[in-house]
């Protein structure tokens, strides 16, 4: 397993799904998780507007406080293919079962990083620290603020 901070994984989870949601992008594809702040990178065509990062928020925020389960699924790679994406797995792995996450009915993706058990508790407030926006890739800096 990847060696993320649990809230902050989860709290990405929620946030891509926001993202595919709100723009139609695909989810991050180079993220950095760390317990103090992250960053996601996401191919799009501009920055985001000051009303879209409070939408985004809101968003994220609201979906966290829902207490959402956070529950992993072990599948075979066909069943996962009917749920997820699988293009980035491996070769080598897609002989084994796919790890696949459910952030409650909000988001679920193939991953192989730590969670919590539910949003309830990731403690503090989703937040965008800035965004910048250069050769096609739109960068969200973010953090938990207790």
């Amino acid at each position: 397993m990847k060696d993320y901070d649990p809230p902050m994984h989860t709290t990405e989870h929620v946030l891509n799904r926001t993202m595919v949601n709100m723009f139609h992008c695909g989810r991050a594809f180079s993220a950095h998780l760390e317990k103090k702040k992250s960053k996601c990178d996401y191919h799009f065509s501009r920055d985001l507007t000051i009303d879209e990062i409070s939408q985004i928020t809101t968003t994220v925020n609201n979906m966290l406080a829902l207490h959402l389960p956070v529950n992993e699924l072990f599948l075979t790679m066909d069943e996962a293919a009917g749920m997820v994406d699988v293009s980035k797995i491996p070769e080598h792995a897609k002989q084994e079962r796919i790890r696949i996450v459910e952030v409650g009915d909000y988001d679920v993706c193939a991953c192989i990083g730590e969670h919590v058990k539910n949003t309830s508790e990731v403690k503090g407030m989703f937040e965008i620290i800035s965004t910048s926006y250069e050769n096609n890739v739109l960068r969200i800096r973010f953090r938990i603020k207790e």
